[in-house]
């Protein structure tokens, strides 16, 4: 025993990482609180590309079933949603990314929520929905809440998480982002308003 207090007293600095380490390693809020300070810097952040030709409509089509379902059942269909900016976001309530950036997530939707020209579609692709519902309510978030209604397209989401698309009033995807991101910066926010302000 004393031996042990010997070497702490020497390596407390080690001793400090290690138990440090460990709670990182299993802690999922403590994973996203390490996340968020390094989103925060913005070095992972995408930006929204220009728009292409507004004659491709591939990426539109390839989307076009494209349906969520809300709380008390409503069908979301992606065509609905012309000349409007979408921010899909897909997420769950298990993976540390998603949880990194979900107050950013819904510091954009504080933000925007009131604009008719914008629409959010946070998509919960938990195995149990009730899993989703009750991370929001736990953290206070008020986000929509939305699962899939069929199948997702690969155009919008791959299978990692989380997955950010930004839809023009076009259709046209404007950013796609995987991987966690700080969405609650000014910076981000002139993009936003950049595309509110284009014509469909």
């Amino acid at each position: 025993m004393e031996n042990l207090k010997i070497w702490l007293r020497n390596n407390i600095s080690t001793a400090i990482l290690t138990v440090l380490f460990i709670i990182i390693l299993v802690n999922k809020d403590a994973k996203a609180w390490l996340m968020r300070q390094v989103a925060s810097t913005g070095i992972l952040n995408s930006s929204i590309a220009e728009s292409k030709d507004s004659q491709n409509t591939s990426a539109k089509e390839s989307y076009a079933g494209f349906m969520l379902k809300n709380e008390d059942g409503t069908v979301v269909n992606s065509t609905d949603l012309q000349n409007k900016v979408v921010f899909i976001n897909f997420w769950a309530s298990w993976c540390p990314p998603c949880r990194a950036e979900f107050p950013s997530v819904q510091k954009l939707y504080e933000q925007y929520k009131n604009n008719p020209d914008m629409v959010f579609l946070t998509v919960n692709l938990d195995d149990n929905a009730v899993l989703g519902k009750s991370y929001l309510k736990e953290k206070g978030f008020t986000v929509p809440f939305l699962v899939p209604a069929g199948n997702i397209p690969a155009v919008l989401y791959n299978g990692s998480l989380p997955t950010t698309i930004i839809l023009d009033k076009k259709g046209e995807i404007r950013l796609h982002h995987t991987g966690v991101a700080d969405y609650g910066k000014q910076s981000f926010y002139r993009q936003i308003d950049q595309l509110l302000d284009e014509k469909p």
